[in-house]
């Protein structure tokens, strides 16, 4: 059975303001094949993201297209009900005040937060709350987003992008900033969301962020992309060396990988 593309770009140039981050971009994703997009910071990760989020445009010129679930041109309320998104950005977009079944509930309207054009209904608050149960995160609700820990408001944004019940789940840096605890609490429950059948695109600079259930690497350097393949091929202490330009050894236990720096034997002085 072939796997359907929700995202494809051929020889596509993209700009944001005056740098041109791709020129000539060829990728495909596909539903049922969980992806990692890797690469060192400015690489290119998040302009392809809002590539997919359609917050970008790409250049229009002959030979070139760019195609989301086989369509040029997309409903942007459709979409979101398809792709969900996990952001830094997102989070920061978020006023403190904003109460932790609120910024769940914001996902129903493709909004950040509840303003006075989202009037939601009861059917809706309880989706909400089901939604917060389904995270672990119930005892949360009527808290102030900025009174969360930094991991409880990434899974409440996770609960925000999962609201819509998604084909595709989007991560961008999904593990910045959090602690040990935050981090395995929130790897776990991408795990099970990938066991599931929800598709998983994890964009970070970061090898222990890579679930075990990822099957696909895309490496990308400075615009362009360096690797694509199997996973197990392409995560090697070789290829992340070649991309990061750094010597880099790849260890392996479970599944899971740590990059570590890869140095000389040092000398034994007598």
């Amino acid at each position: 059975m072939v796997a359907v593309p929700y995202f494809e770009a051929i020889a596509v140039e993209a700009w944001l303001g005056s740098r041109r981050i791709f020129d000539g971009l060829n990728l495909t994703l596909r539903l049922g094949e969980p992806t990692v997009l890797l690469g060192p910071n400015g690489a290119g990760k998040s302009t392809l993201i809002k590539l997919i989020s359609r917050s970008l445009y790409p250049v229009v010129k002959p030979g070139s297209s760019l195609h989301i679930f086989g369509s040029s041109t997309v409903n942007l309320w459709a979409l979101r009900q398809r792709i969900g998104f996990v952001s830094s950005d997102l989070q920061a977009g978020y006023i403190p005040s904003v109460s932790a079944e609120e910024v769940v509930l914001s996902g129903l309207f493709g909004s950040i937060g509840l303003g006075r054009p989202q009037q939601p209904n009861r059917q809706q608050w309880e989706q909400a709350f089901n939604q917060l149960e389904a995270i672990g995160l119930a005892d949360l609700c009527g808290r102030p987003f900025g009174e969360c820990s930094d991991g409880q408001r990434r899974r409440l944004l996770l609960g925000r992008a999962l609201i819509h019940r998604p084909e595709v789940l989007v991560l961008d840096e999904p593990t910045n900033g959090l602690d040990f605890k935050a981090k395995h609490q929130l790897l776990e429950t991408l795990r099970t969301l990938s066991q599931q059948g929800t598709t998983l695109l994890l964009v970070t600079h970061q090898l222990d962020a890579v679930i075990p259930e990822i099957q696909r690497a895309v490496l990308i350097k400075q615009g362009s992309i360096v690797a694509d393949g199997a996973a197990a091929d392409r995560l090697t202490s070789k290829g992340l060396s070649d991309c990061f330009e750094t010597p880099i050894a790849v260890l392996q236990q479970g599944g899971w990988r740590q990059a570590v720096p890869q140095s000389k034997p040092l000398g034994i002085k007598p």
